[in-house]
């Protein structure tokens, strides 16, 4: 043992060998805003949250998270601007998601790297309006639907087959990265991580710090299935307690349920500190 000491402080003696050491990059501190480019009011709750109330409503936000340390400027989701769905989702206050990180002091094509949760059109829809990022899918979420979803049997519900075209159209240019299941650490700090299937294969985001969050996009909904241990309602009823496990370890990821933080609650723009569309999460 005394030898092996010896050694170590030999080496560490060595001209430049302490600096090299001491320079290891480090988990940066990343800070993390959440982004309001429109709001689909009075949802009902029912329609969220498994056993919520069908006589109260709340106003949906649609969000994308603005991520910041390291060199990098990630988007987590990237929101929508095509008409395919819009007619079916009547929005307020909508701001091109380009457009929204503008207000959080960020040009369109700053932004290094898009994460995609899912492949829902308010999600994934906005991949090509960052010209410059690098987009991270899950693998077989990419892989389901560009290819298996559109086979007689598939399910594409909420999937706009523009968006499709661009995801396909960025995989040709070299910019699309796939994240091979779960626990996968995609930048120093920053791991994605799968449960309950809103999608074929959704994740969502664990951001280390001190304090870390976790970004739940839609496999959490609203605060209240965390705060009531409810399924959100658009899992089938035989996905419904994964997905309740999948919050169980959102929350332990996180290290409290108030670091969580949900994909469609208004409430995250009065829980954060918040200037006009964009609330200060970390």
């Amino acid at each position: 043992m005394r030898k092996r000491l010896l050694i170590a402080m030999a080496l560490i003696a060595l001209p430049g060998l302490g600096d090299v050491l001491s320079a290891a990059p480090a988990t940066p501190e990343y800070s993390i805003q959440a982004i309001r480019y429109a709001t689909s009011p009075d949802a009902p709750v029912s329609e969220l949250v498994v056993g919520g109330p069908k006589d109260e409503k709340v106003d949906v936000a649609c969000v994308v998270w603005l991520i910041r340390g390291g060199g990098r400027t990630i988007l987590f989701d990237s929101g929508y601007h095509r008409d395919t769905f819009l007619k079916y989702f009547p929005d307020k206050d909508y701001l091109r998601p380009d457009e929204a990180v503008k207000t959080a002091g960020v040009q369109p094509d700053q932004v290094t790297d898009v994460v995609i949760s899912h492949a829902h059109w308010d999600h994934m829809g906005g991949i090509d309006l960052f010209p410059n990022a690098q987009v991270w899918i899950q693998k077989d979420e990419y892989r389901y639907y560009t290819m298996d979803a559109w086979q007689l049997g598939g399910d594409h519900g909420g999937i706009d087959p523009e968006d499709v075209k661009q995801l396909v159209l960025l995989n040709t240019k070299g910019r699309i990265h796939l994240i091979d299941g779960d626990d996968v650490e995609i930048f120093p700090g920053i791991r994605a991580y799968t449960g309950a299937r809103h999608t074929y294969a959704s994740q969502y985001l664990r951001v280390d710090g001190h304090p870390p969050y976790v970004l739940a996009s839609d496999n959490v909904y609203l605060y209240r299935n965390l705060s009531s241990h409810l399924a959100s309602a658009t899992f089938s009823d035989a996905d419904h307690a994964a997905n309740i496990a999948a919050q169980t370890r959102m929350i332990e990821l996180a290290g409290s349920p108030d670091r969580v933080v949900p994909g469609h609650d208004a409430l995250q723009f009065q829980k954060f500190p918040t200037e006009g569309r964009v609330a200060r999460i970390k």
